[in-house]
């Protein structure tokens, strides 16, 4: 294959090597790659320059070459033959074929559009690169004949994903279930809604964090519950006794890495506010995202495990997802619920999607059971802790003492804090202006709520290459003083 075809101007222009534009350097290939693919500027069947060669011929790592082959792989645009390399694939993915129909392969290509929700600081996006998206194939492949998953399943998710999950959280986290009180949900906003749904009433308030979760925020007002607000402060966390002094029928946290300020409840905290809500018989909405991705101390024990161990866990819904330690759209979350919430919720998650897609359900189990969740999980606490460093460093660097970062080592994101200068929301439009997301605080606070005296945004890293980050820190600090002077 001619290695011309790839794309001339990458080739003559070293265009790949550099660390501006859009994208990291492996998504750039990966898109250079299936965009001629699917032009049909490269033959069916046809086999692939060596990882070796191409990475000699654009002069990038060949880690990052292997990468993007990987998630072409993974996607369906190339086979990988074992001790033969990798192919173009001869039937490309569907979407791909519908959407090129009856038009030219340059018309094809132009109308997909990469979202720029993905972005570099994008909040929430874990490291799409580093997944294991080979073996993630061949575990779908493995049930994809499987005639069991074909038909309809079980309401409450696949046993076998219920069971490893089960294993899973009372290893990593100390939560106290068994695989008959969890839910398999379409992602965590699904087991949001349950678990509102199942234990208040229309009209009912919901203490929840501010700033907070936004997505939490939109389910509170779309099911018609009162908003009640518990402010965070920066590095010190919500006030207990504000809790402790609130009528709230229920209480939304994300007690482990809050979100998005980033404080951590300690323990003496979350006995606490165990204690107000078995007292006042009241619910705790315990939202443990991120809880895998602590650098600086072992993560606490869960508020569910730590309730459980007073006796008290019957007040406690515990709620996570894969889509931080895996990637965004598997769309797989998990409800442990109270014995006596179980079918109370069955019976909405019946009435809001039925069951969960089981082919997903199915991969995912083996993907615990076998260990590669846990070994994934591993491999990305030191990458991050390391961007997290890089974050630190570069930030630093570039702005000096006129930015504060607030937010504790852990998790995807950090967060900054300043007060003087440029508007969060005019940095926010500059910088999607130069393809880079920054997230302004107000985008998490309720407008009715809002009280602080200081200018803040967040920056997730999860989705950024290293050697970018650098570099993209120095093109937000270019803008934040452009402004200032």
């Amino acid at each position: 294959m001619d290695l011309a075809l790839l794309s001339p101007t990458l080739i003559e222009t070293g265009d790949l090597s550099l660390t501006g534009g859009s994208g990291t350097r492996q998504e750039r290939l990966f898109h250079a790659i299936r965009d001629k693919i699917v032009a049909n500027l490269w033959p069916m069947g046809g086999k692939l320059p060596s990882t070796r060669k191409l990475a000699d011929e654009l002069s990038l790592s060949r880690n990052t070459v292997t990468a993007a082959y990987e998630q072409l792989a993974a996607e369906g645009y190339i086979e990988s033959r074992l001790g033969s390399g990798f192919y173009v694939a001869v039937e490309l993915p569907e979407h791909f074929i519908t959407a090129g129909a009856n038009r030219s392969p340059n018309q094809a290509v132009s109308d997909v559009k990469r979202a720029d929700i993905n972005l570099p600081f994008a909040p929430g996006v874990p490291d799409l690169a580093a997944f294991p998206a080979a073996k993630w194939q061949k575990l779908l492949q493995r049930h994809a004949g499987r005639q069991a998953l074909l038909g309809n399943q079980d309401l409450q998710g696949l046993p076998e994903l219920r069971q490893a999950v089960s294993d899973y959280l009372a290893t990593s986290r100390s939560v106290h279930c068994d695989p008959s009180r969890i839910i398999i949900t379409a992602g965590a906003q699904q087991a949001l809604s349950l678990a509102l749904l199942s234990t208040l009433t229309r009209g009912d308030s919901v203490l929840m964090e501010q700033p907070g979760y936004t997505q939490m925020r939109k389910v509170i007002d779309w099911q018609g519950y009162q908003f009640a607000p518990l402010h965070i402060r920066p590095q010190t966390g919500p006030d207990v006794e504000a809790i402790r002094a609130s009528q709230a029928k229920a209480l939304y946290l994300t007690p482990s890495n809050q979100y998005p300020m980033g404080t951590t409840l300690n323990t003496e905290q979350r006995l606490s506010v165990i204690d107000w809500a078995v007292q006042g018989q009241r619910w705790i909405i315990e939202d443990d995202y991120d809880s895998e991705f602590q650098f600086a101390h072992r993560p606490y024990t869960s508020m569910q495990g730590l309730a459980a161990q007073m006796g008290h866990d019957s007040r406690v819904l515990y709620i996570g997802s894969f889509s931080k330690v895996m990637f965004n759209s598997l769309r797989l979350g998990y409800l442990v619920v109270p014995e006596s919430l179980l079918e109370p919720c069955l019976r909405l998650k019946d009435a809001m999607s039925g069951d969960t897609p089981a082919l997903m359900q199915a991969a995912l189990a083996d993907f615990i059971q076998e260990g590669d969740l846990l070994r994934h999980i591993r491999k990305m606490r030191r990458a991050y802790k390391e961007k997290h460093r890089l974050m630190l460093d570069a930030i630093s660097r570039f702005f000096g003492d006129q930015v504060e970062v607030i937010s504790q080592p852990a998790g995807l994101h950090v967060t900054l804090r300043w007060q003087t200068g440029i508007r969060e929301e005019v940095w926010a439009q500059q910088a999607e202006a130069a393809g880079i997301v920054l997230r302004p605080m107000s985008y998490y606070e309720h407008p009715a709520h809002r009280t602080r005296d200081w200018q803040g945004a967040v920056l997730g890293f999860g989705n950024v290459a290293s050697d970018a980050i650098s570099s993209t820190i120095e093109e937000l600090a270019v803008l934040f003083h452009q402004w200032n002077h």
